[in-house]
């Protein structure tokens, strides 16, 4: 230090700004410039600060708190909607009941629109006349499901963004309008083409995919944070019941009740406007639920907290426990660039978009096969029946996921097929897994096993068609169950091969990946297996097996694929499952 001058303050700084700087000192000792060191301390505490040879501990345990208050104004700012959510779920250790109804509630009506189509598709197509024959009502079909995949796909990282900056609530109120809007135009579309922009616009303004994963996380206590996700996986579940219910049983209501709906009404002049109507006005009781909803994004701007913290980074970088920090973070960052050279990672991604491509591109072709004519093969099914038989599928696979599948996780290493793999590795036991994922690293042989038994499943289905009446309802039923079981049993599998190739700090990251290109893969399956659809009963006769048969070979081959994808030197399991 210089030749010791007269003790003064800096010119107009307050007592608190002193006290503050003090503290900052006594963190990151010897870091403040020499001037500024002299005009803070007196004399006689520069004395004893350079006798002892390092700051006064004293003084330095005094002073911390002002930084410790400054962060804890920080956390608890006041104004600031996330910072209130905290402080109450502090105050309030049970679950939410109320904040996860209301998410709950959001998520089915986000949900039912994307369900509620494919029973009344056909028909739809059949009506705004764009097909110059029947066999092309597939081809154009496929277009119309994919619009919404193909939005979403656009739009699903900037929503991520926009959740970001300015809140998930915003984000999930424009998401519930745009359901209101634009599937409420969807119903009263009188030409191709708008059934197209507005399913695409409903796509792609409806960005609560992923935002309300986080919302759910965040509007509750961390223990609790595993109901809230869970519920969104829930809701998604009852859509695959109510929707295709709604959509079955609500289309062309003039027909098939007429003492209730005259064909003048406006739910006979749009035979298809009541479904999206009723799923409107759900949707409008959720947009007003969504007044309740609390903010979970902190938002704050604190002139002094902000000061201090750029003084302290600026300190920081010369100790060796922020170049520490430093080094983590630079670690992190390269561990992020390098997760699509994870082979194992990407590896798992790339079975669960192709099985993704395959079960999308089954439930279009499913549902324009199950409503087509007797000579094209089809098993003129009304829109009523599809329905029922998807909801009964919805509700089979629920019961299955809530009550079969732990059972079934529970026993798997007993189960012959399932070749046992370490369960019990410590690192898998302490990373957040439920005891149905635990059990069931037996995969990839659960994929291996359940979709060899979907394609052997699939091959019936061209053969349904020459049965009829109860018998035909009855093995629909059971079939279209056991698909959609095989189905969510895979994708659960493909899901955990994901989570257990990564550490647990990159799995956001790898799961923002996965549903990305999985959005691109469902937004491509509809449209293709419209295409094959169409070309299949185009070709129903001439060729060397009947086209309904080539058709599900087709749906098949991507099955084949996917299977051929589990095996080595493509598959690369996870060394937690090894």
């Amino acid at each position: 230090h210089p030749a010791e001058t007269t003790h003064h303050s800096p010119q107009g700084a307050p007592a608190s700004t002193l006290a503050l700087i003090k503290a900052a000192d006594a963190r990151y000792p010897k870091r403040l410039p020499c001037a500024l060191y002299c005009s803070i301390y007196s004399r006689r505490e520069r004395r004893e600060i350079m006798a002892a040879g390092e700051r006064n501990e004293s003084s330095a345990a005094a002073a911390a708190p002002l930084l410790a208050a400054a962060r804890e104004r920080k956390l608890c700012k006041e104004g600031c909607p996330g910072c209130r959510l905290d402080e109450i779920n502090k105050s309030k250790t049970g679950i939410p009941y109320l904040n996860f109804f209301y998410v709950w509630v959001v998520c089915l009506c986000a949900a039912l629109p994307i369900q509620s189509l494919f029973p009344y598709l056909y028909f739809m197509i059949r009506d705004l006349e764009v097909a110059k024959q029947e066999q092309d009502i597939g081809f154009y079909a496929g277009f119309v499901g994919a619009a919404y995949f193909l939005g979403r796909t656009i739009s699903a990282v900037p929503w991520g963004i926009f959740a970001d900056k300015y809140g998930r609530k915003p984000c999930i109120v424009i998401s519930i309008l745009s359901v209101i809007v634009f599937n409420t135009l969807f119903g009263l579309s009188t030409t191709y083409w708008m059934a197209i922009v507005t399913r695409g616009l409903l796509g792609l303004l409806c960005g609560i995919l992923g935002p309300i994963k986080a919302y759910a996380s965040e509007v509750c206590r961390k223990e609790h944070q595993a109901l809230g996700i869970s519920l969104v996986t829930s809701s998604r579940a009852i859509a695959l019941v109510i929707g295709p219910a709604i959509g079955g049983f609500l289309a062309q209501p003039a027909k098939k009740y007429p003492n209730l709906f005259s064909e003048e009404s406006i739910f006979g002049r749009f035979p298809y406007f009541l479904p999206c109507f009723v799923i409107s006005v759900l949707a409008a009781g959720a947009c007003l639920a969504c007044i309740w909803l609390p903010e979970t994004l902190h938002m704050y701007h604190d002139d002094k907290v902000e000061a201090i913290e750029e003084m302290e980074a600026q300190v920081a970088d010369s100790t060796s426990e922020d170049r520490k920090a430093k080094q983590s973070g630079s670690c992190r960052m390269a561990s992020t660039k390098n997760l699509l050279k994870n082979w194992q990672l990407m590896s798992a991604i790339t079975l669960y978009c192709v099985f993704s491509l395959h079960d999308t591109a089954y439930l279009e072709i499913f549902s324009l096969w199950a409503v087509s004519s007797r000579k094209y093969r089809g098993l003129s099914f009304t829109s009523q029946e599809v329905g029922t038989v998807l909801a009964i599928s919805g509700f089979g696979v629920l019961v299955y996921q809530l009550l079969i599948y732990p059972f079934l996780a529970k026993y798997a290493g007993l189960v012959k097929p399932f070749r046992s793999a370490a369960v019990c590795d410590k690192n898998i036991l302490h990373q957040d897994t439920s005891l149905i994922c635990l059990i069931y690293c037996t995969v990839p042989n659960a994929c291996l096993f359940f979709q060899v038994l979907s394609i052997l499943l699939l091959a019936t289905y061209p053969f349904m068609a020459n049965l009829y009446g109860v018998e035909l309802k009855v093995l629909i039923n059971i079939a279209s169950l056991l698909k959609n079981m095989f189905a969510a049993t895979i994708t659960i599998a493909c899901n955990i091969l994901q989570n257990t190739a990564v550490a647990q700090e990159q799995r956001g990251v790898a799961n923002g990946i996965s549903v990305t290109l999985m959005s691109i893969f469902k937004a491509v399956a509809p449209a293709a297996a419209g295409i094959m659809f169409s070309w299949a009963q185009k070709n129903i006769t001439g060729l060397f097996i009947p086209g309904d048969q080539i058709l599900f070979w087709m749906l098949n081959m991507v099955s084949v694929i996917g299977l051929s994808l589990t095996f080595k030197p493509f598959f690369s399991m996870p060394s937690a499952l090894k």
